[in-house]
This record gives C-alpha cells, structure tokens and sequence, in this order.
C-alpha cells in the first residue's frame, strides 16, 4: 500500500511523462506571482528615486531615467519622518503592551477557566470578525468620545488608538486554540502543588506559549503600524506632534512633491518588511502551533 505522504493530485507516473509541461507551468505561475507582489513595492521604491516629474508621468517608467537618491534625504527632513516613527513606536507598543494582558487574560480564562456563557461569549466575539471594519468605525468614534461610565473624551490621546485595538477577536482566538492544546495534566500537577490560576499562567503557560504570544506581537504591532483611517479621525488636527506615519505622511502629501511622498512612503514600508523577513519562520510556526495535538 502506497504511503499516503506520496498522494497528490498528479501520480508519479502522470508526472514524469508531462516533467517538462508541468516545470514550465510552475515557472510561469511562480514568475507571475512574484511579480504581482513584488511589482509594487518596486515601483514605490523606484518613484522615490525619480524626479517630480517623472514621478508622476503616465505611463511610468520601468527604469529611472536619473537617479535621485537625495530624494530619500530630503524626504526625511521634509516630511519628518524621525518624529513620526517615533510616534508609530510609541502607539504600536502602547497598544501591543495592553492587548498582551488583556487578550492573553480573555482566552485563558475561556480556555481553561471555563466561565458562564463562556461558550457564547466566544462565539459572539469570532462573529465580530464577519463584520466589516469599516462598519465598526463609527460605534468606535463614539465610543472614545464618550467612554461609557467615565464620560470621558479621548480624542485626541494615545488611548483612543490604544483601546480599540485591545478587543481584538482574531487574536484571542489564536491564543485560546494554543490554551486548548496545553496537557491538562500539566495544569493539574500545577493546580495540586498548590498553585492558582493566576501563578499556573505566569509559571507554567505563559513561558511555554511564546510561539503564539510572538506571532500575536507581531500581528499586533504591524495593525497600528499600517493604520491610517483611525488615526486620521482621533488623532488628526489634534495633536500634529503626535501623528503616526501613515496620518504625517497623508498631511504632508498636499505641500510636497510627488516623488519625496514616495520616497517617505518606501521608507516608512522598510521596518515592517524587515520585520517580517526576520520573523516570517516564527509567524509560520506560532500559525500552526496548537492546531495539533498529541
């Protein structure tokens, strides 16, 4: 009996009388994929090398016709890049350090403390990722403009980013998958050393859940990284020392030239690809870590 490891949809018979035919198909499909996704950030790269105006000619070119790499420079100082990042870093970790308490809290508690309704709180939470983000932007505003109870008004401070990102359903998902695949009996020798609830995730789960605590960091920190719609309504006009990347960038659009937009663009891009070459085999992992058991 045939291994199962060796089923496909193409037998190994199939596949050597078409070798070349099927070589060639995988080529051309791997060729065009990368270029679908490499295209772009080529060309907002290269922009940002051109002039003002070839940056904007139609149709554009593939090569830069003059090199400008001053451009990038000029882009920093213009559009004041130093500041913003500083900004991303501070609302990215703020917003990261809250939802590591709170979502870690939420999917323990519904992993292993098993509380009432526990079953449909879950169930209300993933039926929040049906709906449409954009839909959720107005109950959101609101919500920080007038916090429920406290009657306080948060536009305008790092908490009307920060909050928001808190209840992240997706997240607390992940973690209680990997909650749910922890050994019972680990816990119970845990529980009968004499440890609580609180002790048992500090001691025993927590050290052995960095996978799929490193993958929600990094999905957590790459969110505000990329946001632009939330900030631009709760922190815009506001406050203009306190802008992210996306928002400082968008303001500074209207008074500067094309190709410094872009060249600011490619550079606020940079952290979030290199962070993710560096840590694509530990998203990789903590993805699938839990999804098995024994």
């Amino acid at each position: 009996m045939a291994d199962s490891t060796d089923r496909s949809l193409i037998s190994a018979a199939q596949l050597n009388r078409h070798r070349v035919a099927y070589r060639v198909v995988l080529t051309l499909i791997v060729v065009i994929f990368t270029l679908i996704f490499i295209g772009p950030l080529y060309f907002l790269f290269s922009d940002g090398l051109k002039s003002t105006q070839e940056a904007v000619q139609v149709p554009p070119t593939i090569v830069p016709a003059h090199v400008h790499p001053a451009s990038y420079t000029a882009a920093w100082s213009r559009v004041g890049l130093g500041r913003l990042l500083v900004n991303t870093l501070y609302y990215a970790f703020g917003a990261l350090a809250l939802q590591l308490v709170f979502d870690v809290a939420a999917a323990y508690s519904l992993s292993r403390l098993r509380p009432v309704l526990g079953n449909l709180i879950f169930a209300l939470m993933l039926a929040t990722l049906m709906i449409p983000a954009a839909v959720l932007v107005v109950p959101q505003y609101v919500t920080v403009s007038d916090l429920p109870l406290l009657h306080l008004n948060l536009i305008g401070s790092p908490e009307a980013i920060w909050l928001p990102s808190v209840a992240n359903a997706f997240n607390i998902f992940l973690l209680k998958r990997f909650f749910d695949s922890i050994p019972g009996d680990l816990l119970s020798a845990a529980a009968i050393d004499g440890a609580s609830p609180l002790r048992t995730l500090r001691s025993v789960v927590l050290p052995i859940s960095r996978p799929i605590i490193g993958v929600v960091s990094i999905f957590s920190l790459v969110a505000v990284w990329k946001d632009f719609l939330w900030p631009l309504l709760v922190e815009y006009g506001y406050n203009p020392n306190r802008e992210t990347l996306n928002v400082g960038i968008f303001e500074a659009a209207s008074t500067t030239p094309q190709n410094l937009v872009l060249a600011a663009s490619a550079m606020a891009a940079v952290p979030t690809l290199v962070f993710f070459l560096i840590f694509q085999r530990n998203i990789l992992s903590g993805l699938t870590a839990g999804s098995l058991k024994g």
